[in-house]
Order: C-alpha cells, then structure tokens, then sequence
C-alpha cells in the first residue's frame, strides 16, 4: 500500500481511539505578509502564543513561504542554507539526507514537528540499516520555525537541543474575500540531483466550508559532488548512481459553524524512494574474507497522519477566552532492502538484507489562553495538557542463497535472522504545562515563566524475536517523570532598542533503543545487554541578547551556555574475559557536558539612508560556537565552525535579484587529532526573481557560482585525515535551479 493510499485509510479510522495520545502544539497561525524585517516576522513556536521575534526572550528563525520559493529550498539542507549555528547532516554512499543540528545537538535531541505532531526518531544500526527523519515536502510548508537552545518547558522531551516546528498550507493562504476558488501549478528543476519537480494545489472556501488539495511529485538521481574517481570499488569518490521518486499529498477541510469556533480535519501522506548501485562496496571486503560483485539497495520511508483540530475563541470563561484541542494518528515506517552478491570460499552466494522500522503514534491535546490583569499588572496565561501512545518496531531480516545448489539459510554473519535490536515497544507519555506572559511597566518589561510536568513509561511487548536471540536477556520498564522549568525576560530600553535573558531546563527521557538494545554474538564473542537504570538526560542553558528594531535596520545579538548531564552513550563496553564469558556492552550515562557560543544577525533597507537607493538591502548573520566533553576533557565534534552569511539584495515591484555568500571557517577542534578537519570555504549565490503575468513567478538561481571545491563539516566528523577518498564527502560544484509558478 503505497503512502496515499494509506493516508487515505487513515482519514477513515475513528479518531476515537481506546487509548489516544498526545500532539504537540501546531503553529497554525495564518502566515503574515512579508515582514519589514525579521526581527518583525511572528513565531509562534517559542511561546505557543503569536508573538514577533523582538519580543521573544529567546533566538527564533522564521523561514517564510516567499524566502522558500526564492531561495528555491527542496530539502533540509536547502532550508538552512543561509542559517548559521543550524546544520543538516548528510553522508555518502545511499541514505543521503541526516539530523537536523541546533547549537551542536542532533538527531533525537532535537524535536522535530509538522503542525505540531512530532515527526518519528531516528534510528540506526550497522552498515545497512539507517531510518531518518526526512519526512516532510517543502512544497507543502508555509512556513518553518527554529528556537534555539533547550525547549523542553513547552516541548518536552527530545527538546533538548531546541525545535524545529513546519507549519503546513492552509486554505486561508489562497482565498480572500471575494475569491471563493483557486488553482496553482508549480514545476522545478535542480542541475545538482538532476531533480524534476510538479506539484498541483487546489482550493475553496464558502460562508462556513473550505478546503484545499496540494498534490506533489519529485524524481531525479544522486546529489553531485566533486569526486571524480568512477571506479567499481572502495576508492571511489563520484557519488553511487541513484534512482530516487517521491510523492505526497496534503489536504484539509474546515468547518466554522459560526465566527467563535472552527473544525480542520487534516489529511496528510508523503513517500521517498530511492533505488542505489552501491558500487563503492564492490571488490574484497576484509571483514567478510570475500569480494563483493554487486551491491543495490531499495530504500522506502513512508509517513502518512490525519489530525481533527478544534479552535473556539470568544469564550470570556474564567480559566480560558480561547481553546483548542487537536486529536492525532500517525504512522511513519522505514523500509530498506540490500542485495549482495559476493564470492566467498570460492563459492558464489547471494546476500538478502532488510530492514524496517514502523512507528505509529495516537494523540491528543489540549491548549488555552486566557488574559487578564492584577492592577497594573498584564497576564496572558497558556496552559495545556497532553497524552500520546507510541508503538516501535524494528527487525532486521535476511537470508543467504547458494548460487551453485540453491540452497538457502538465514544465517548471515555475524546475524542468525531475523532479529530485532530492541523488543516491540510501547511508550506512553503525559504532560501538563503552564506558562504566564506579564506585562509590567507599561509594557516596557515582559516576564515568561513556565513550567512542564512530563510522565513517560517505557514498556516492552512480548517479543518471541527479541527473545529467541536473546534467552538469557530481561528487557527493563523505565517510568520517569520530569519537571522542566524556564524564565524569560524582555526589557523594551526604548522604541528601538531591547534586552533579554533566558534560563531554560531540558530534558530527554532514556530512548527505548538504548534501555533495551540487546543482541548476542556468540562467534565473535560479544553481547549488549539492556541497562534499566539509565536515566533522563537533562541540560541548563542561559541566554543573554541585545535587539534594535528600527524604521529600515535591525540588529540581534545573542549570548548562550548550556550545560548537559548524563548524556547517553550507546553500547560502551563494561566488562570482558576473563570477568565475563563475553565482551559485554551497554548504554550508560556517562558524559556531560557544555556548548557556548555567540549569534549575530543585522540587516538594513539601503533606502532608509538614501533614496537613490530604493529596493536595496543587505542582510547578514553569523554564529562561533565551542563544545567540550567534560568527561573526556574532548572537544565536541558535533560543533560546527564558525559560520556566516550574508545577501545584497534588490527589489523592484515585479522582480528582483540578490548575491549571497556562505561562509565558514575551518574545524580546528577535533576529538580524534587524526580525523579530517574540514578547511574554511566562501561560496557564492546568484537569485533571481520575476513576476512576469499576474499570478505567474519564475524563480532561478545559480549556487556555487564559483564551482569552489569544499566539505560541510555536517558531512565529515569521523573521516580520517589521510583518508584517500575526502572527495566524496565534497558538496556540489556549480548547479542551477529554476521553478515556475502559475496560479487563478
């Protein structure tokens, strides 16, 4: 059943379910009209109350529907090009797209949602098996918030390094009084994935029903580098030719009875594969004493929800003037199937692999406003609840073919299929949270405390998988529960000018994968066994910064610590022979912690100096961070380098073109002194806009303009410096991309 289809199932289920779980808050606001600067656009995301950047106590970036189209962002890392101090990992070789890095932080340590759902973890293990988090079509996004730093007062746990929150289309975004109908089309094309794009959207609306249909579809091949090498084995460096399709589907239907209260019930499917020659795996492999003549993988991840959502203002009662309350399933599954041939033994033999990770999750939530005043004294108050199921699984499957007699066995070394690395899992969660927005002297100074109670309990299911492979292993229930407090501040110095500080606590409950990882190797000697007392991982982070917002500049300057306790280390070994029988491993708390760093974002409208200047602007940001392990006195590779850009833009009233360039500096901090520290590079960018008819856009540019040669250190932490293949790891040379807009 391929994604729409199941999305369509899924609006089919009762929402009723016997046991519901929980969403997270959507930020569903209508997108504003383009800002007169950032400092001025509206998140909602770092207060779940709409409110502008300037008068958050907090580092918030919004990306808008216009800056996606004309920035012609297709993926992730598209998304953050021009975000300093916010990375997307990626590797060579098949799975492509990684995390999402905030602040030195990635993959499950940062919360990831699409209208307040939260997308599924993360979740690898060995050379085969890698299930990530790229679910979401750009194409169908309004808009993207980032808060930096600790979120969990609001969030939660996996909030710990900050949020990522996409906002989805509404059908309020295309109609207007007067225009009950609209019909768009949109095509694209990137040189550097040779990547094709079409999407359709449709829409209406009346007195009391809407509705909307945005139907995408994208195809191309691998995303270039500059390896030359096209050899048939491990020294190649031009990236694995690559097949790769998607779809997706995103639909809502509004009610609203009268003017205090409306109904959307959410519709949403999305599907990515990708088809790989894997040839740099080719050729004899030390560690399996054979040699590898062919290689493919067929990688699918799926993810389809649907969501009932119930907004009512106006209620003027005494806990709440404003309600809504959202109801959730979601189902997110990854499935990625290899096929080896390879002669070993002098024997010709064909290896199946697959892998598959489902996670299914039901929730429920509810959140209200309520405003008010002690004296002089402003208060809007947000409080809330919410409880979620979640359901894992994960297995690994294979089996080995004789080519010569047709024999066939499941034993695939080291692996006696199937297995799984941690048992079906059920994970429940409940939270309640409040936070009080105070108003004081005369609205020069705001106060945000707020406060979360989370519950979380971890159960294993009865899994004859889990316990063939592992009979002599008892798999642990965790129950934790987390209080996570925070206190904002914004002093308005003047009109212009402001001041904040922040102290946030975050937290992350021990992952099921880690409480539970168990497998037994009896012929290489070693097993990892579960560890029932880890506990939570939990952060302290301060943040000081100074704002201007004028008339035709702004400025943001932002200082931030924060400190990390019992951070988790998966699978450290803890005993050998002759203690044990075996090498044994196990997740433990280990590590803490710090990561500090400084902001900086300015721009200024040229005209506001000079009317020669009209339609010229300049807009910059930049980020230094550093990062220490505190238990091995290590630097922290996950920190980025220092990093910067900065765009020169014109406007006029019907097209525009700006230059921007990306900056970083090299990596001279590493925890191995023998891994490849990424030099620093300067690349530059060439956009272009042009509203050519009514309601038609083209949009071009050309990256890389120079073709420079350089590594995103995202991409490289633990390649060896004298490695003879650093060109893989390179990003493209100079590409192209283009999209055309039509709508009526």
């Amino acid at each position: 059943m391929n994604v729409l289809s199941r999305a369509t199932l899924l609006a089919l289920v009762p929402l009723a379910l016997p046991t519901p779980a929980a969403a997270q808050v959507a930020a569903v606001a209508a997108a504003p009209a383009r800002a007169a600067h950032d400092l001025e656009q509206i998140t909602v995301t770092a207060t779940r109350t709409e409110q502008a950047i300037k008068d958050v106590p907090a580092t918030v970036d919004v990306v808008d529907r216009e800056q996606m189209d004309r920035t012609l962002v297709r993926d992730l890392k598209d998304l953050f090009r021009y975000m300093p101090g916010v990375s997307v990992t990626s590797g060579f070789g098949r799975f492509g797209i990684g995390d999402i890095r905030i602040r030195g932080l990635d993959g499950n340590r940062v919360r990831i949602e699409t209208d307040g759902i939260a997308i599924s973890d993360a979740f690898a293990i060995g050379s085969y098996s890698d299930a990530n988090r790229n679910f979401v079509d750009m194409d169908t996004l309004k808009r993207a918030e980032v808060v930096r730093g600790p979120a969990s007062a609001l969030y939660g746990s996996d909030a710990l390094g900050g949020v990522v929150s996409f906002v989805t289309k509404d059908p309020a975004d295309y109609l207007a009084p007067g225009k009950d109908a609209y019909l768009g089309f949109k095509l694209g094309y990137q040189s550097d994935w040779q990547g094709l794009s079409g999407g359709a959207t449709a829409a209406f609306g009346g007195e009391r029903w809407s509705g909307m249909a945005v139907v995408t579809h994208r195809q191309g091949r691998e995303t270039g580098n500059r390896g030359d090498n096209e050899s048939r084995d491990d020294t190649r460096t031009a990236p694995n030719p690559q097949s790769r399709d998607g779809r997706s589907l995103l639909s809502k239907l509004v009610y609203a009875p009268d003017a205090a209260q409306q109904f959307t019930l959410t519709v949403e499917g999305n599907e990515d594969r990708s088809t790989t020659d894997v040839l740099h795996m080719l050729g004899f492999q030390p560690s399996t004493r054979g040699t590898t003549l062919l290689m493919t993988g067929d990688d699918l991840q799926t993810r389809a929800r649907v969501s009932l959502e119930h907004e009512l203002s106006g209620l003027d009662g005494s806990l709440a003037d404003s309600l809504t309350w959202r109801a959730y399933r979601q189902d997110s599954e990854t499935t990625q199937d290899t096929v080896e041939e390879r002669i070993a033994g002098g024997r010709p033999q064909r290896r199946e692999r697959e892998f598959n990770f489902d996670q299914r999750v039901h929730g429920l939530e509810v959140e209200a406003h309520k405003s008010f005043a002690t004296g002089n004294v402003g208060h809007v108050l947000t409080w809330g609840a919410e409880v979620s199921r979640t359901d894992l699984a994960q297995k690994r499957d294979g089996r080995a073919v004789d080519l010569l007699t047709g024999a066939s066995s499941n034993v695939v070394m080291p692996d006696v299929f199937p297995v799984r690395d941690f048992p079906r899992s059920r994970i429940d969660n409940a939270a309640v949270f409040v936070q009080d927005e105070i108003t004081l002297a005369n609205g020069r100074l705001t106060l945000l405390p707020g406060v979360r109670v989370d519950y979380y309990a971890l159960e294993p299911q009865d899994d004859p998988i889990f316990a063939e492979d592992n009979p002599t292993m008892q798999s642990a229930e965790i129950t934790e529960s987390n209080v996570s407090p925070k206190l904002g501040a914004v002093w308005h110095v003047n009109d212009d000018w402001s001041t904040y500080a922040s102290y946030a606590r975050g937290f992350r409950s021990p992952p099921y994968s880690d409480v539970n990882l168990g497998f037994t190797n009896l012929q290489f000697g070693y097993a990892a066994i579960p560890n029932p007392d880890l506990r939570p991982e939990t952060s302290d982070g301060v943040e000081l910064g100074l704002r201007h917002s004028g008339r035709s500049a702004y400025f943001g300057l932002a200082g931030f610590y924060n400190r990390y306790d019992d951070f988790i280390e998966s699978t450290v070994m803890v005993s050998r022979p002759p203690e044990t029988p075996l090498v044994m491993f196990q997740s433990r708390n280990v590590a803490e912690a710090e990561i500090y760093g400084v902001e900086l974002q300015a721009g200024v409208e040229l005209d506001g100096w000079s009317e020669a200047l009209q339609g010229w602007s300049l807009r910059g940001a930049a980020s230094w961070q550093r990062g220490q392990d505190l238990t091995s006195d290590q630097p922290l590779n996950s920190v980025d380098p220092a990093r910067a850009s900065i765009g020169l833009a014109y406007d006029a009233q019907d097209w525009g073109v700006s230059l921007h360039g990306r900056f970083a500096a090299g990596k001279t901090r590493l925890a191995d002194p023998a891994d490849f520290a990424a030099p620093g590079y300067g690349v530059a960018d060439l956009l272009a806009h042009w509203d050519f008819a009514p309601g038609a856009t083209l949009n071009a540019g050309v990256f890389n303009l120079a073709d420079r040669k350089y590594w995103d250190w995202a991409d490289v932490p633990g390649v060896a410096a004298d490695s003879a293949v650093l060109d893989r790891y390179t990003r493209p040379g100079r590409n192209v991309g283009v999209s055309l807009a039509v709508s009526w």
